[in-house]
């Protein structure tokens, strides 16, 4: 057991730095978004969404492990669990409903520049964030309550670090026939739609960029969606490793590790992807943090 202990310490302090940095990039933008004026556009609206979910996302995971390394024990309530799945499924979705409207707003300002401050009004953002958060939370309580009417008389161990819908069906001596078909029909319907709109959004845009005659005009296009393409990567590469490669080809081992990379590596690094290679972010970052230090003084 004591040969254990150093590797327990070592998982514990990198997951505590990489959860604060995760807490501290996100509310960072939030709070630049927040305080800087030009910066209160649809395109940075829905960023400070993105920054709060995935604030939300980690902290409904890696707490609850930090604790569970401190106290020595490995255990969670059943309705702990539930909770916990629970928001993992909303902020999942509401990571991947958030990547849609972005890319939508994209191809907005890309392939209809004119007509942006027309068509992205305050309104519509908002109903498109408002819109997003009550079907997460639809299907997140939908995927619950099936979840909550199983029975688990067997092996009580999750083959997980966090409570995940696909290791919970596999310890129930329930039918889980209803529950495997709502996550290939509905479950996957959430996933795939605004993926799909991402994909057509970027062709789109793709296509309109190729008409610009300058190739700084192309370069300009491009680099605006760069972030979020790079985001967008990280994201769905990670939930494809997961979710749709065969069960055979890979080990529980390589499951956890594509599971960290989405609940806890994405989120801690959107902040510094958006931020490097955006200006106007990076010039708000530095207002903020030079305010914060002359205040101190």
């Amino acid at each position: 057991m004591e040969s254990w202990q150093p590797q327990q310490q070592l998982l514990f302090g990198l997951f505590l730095s990489m959860y604060l940095v995760t807490v501290l990039g996100n509310l960072l933008i939030i709070l630049a978004i927040s305080t800087d004026s030009h910066l209160h556009t649809p395109m940075y609206f829905f960023l400070s969404n993105l920054s709060f979910v995935d604030v939300s996302f980690s902290s409904a995971i890696v707490p609850k492990m930090l604790t569970n390394h401190i106290l020595s024990s490995q255990t969670i309530s059943f309705a702990g669990c539930l909770m916990q799945m629970y928001f993992l499924i909303m902020f999942a979705d509401m990571d991947n409903f958030l990547l849609a409207i972005m890319a939508y707003d994209r191809f907005v300002a890309v392939c209809h520049p004119l007509h942006y401050t027309m068509r992205m009004t305050p309104q519509l953002c908002a109903l498109l964030i408002t819109a997003s958060y009550v079907i997460a939370n639809m299907n997140a309580l939908l995927h619950t309550l099936l979840m909550a009417r199983l029975s688990f008389c067997a092996d009580n161990t999750i083959p997980h670090f966090f409570c995940d819908v696909t290791p919970l069906l596999r310890l129930s001596c329930s039918d889980t026939h209803l529950n495997e078909m709502v996550i290939l029909t509905e479950g996957a319907l959430v996933m795939i739609t605004p993926f799909v709109c991402i994909l057509v959004s970027y062709i789109c845009i793709t296509c309109a960029v190729l008409t610009v005659p300058s190739t700084k005009g192309k370069w300009k296009a491009f680099s605006t969606c760069g972030s979020h393409l790079a985001v967008v990567s990280l994201f769905y590469g990670t939930i494809i490793a997961v979710y749709f490669n065969p069960s055979s080809s890979h080990s529980a081992v390589e499951d956890i590790t594509a599971a960290v990379m989405y609940t806890v590596v994405t989120p801690m690094l959107n902040p510094f992807i958006y931020s490097l290679r955006n200006k106007d972010m990076k010039g708000a970052l530095t207002k903020l943090i030079s305010m914060k230090i002359f205040s101190v003084q």
